[in-house]
């Protein structure tokens, strides 16, 4: 199965400046926090910028299946399927 996850420009340095990453698994469904993991793995960079010292989603990443938000949904424990796509959105704070 394979999910792609895709990535807004501040996160792009950080995985080689592509705007999408194909994640492939050989599992018929996943979980976010298992894409996340293998997202990290092939790019450490962006482990301590998705995720805290516990492995949870950090508080300023925002990350969408589809319309909804995966806070709304299971968190990481999110079920994934077969062409499913993140949108990994970043909180933009200003004033």
């Amino acid at each position: 199965m394979a999910v792609v996850v895709k990535l807004p420009t501040v996160l792009r340095p950080f995985a080689g400046g592509v705007e999408r990453v194909e994640v492939t698994s050989g599992e018929a469904e996943t979980t976010v926090g298992a894409v996340f993991a293998a997202l990290e793995q092939e790019h450490p960079a962006l482990q301590r910028r998705l995720t805290d010292e516990q492995g949870a989603l950090r508080r300023h990443v925002n990350v969408f299946l589809g319309n909804d938000n995966v806070r709304d949904l299971d968190g990481l424990g999110t079920t994934l399927t077969d062409g499913d796509e993140l949108l990994i959105l970043p909180s933009v704070a200003g004033g």
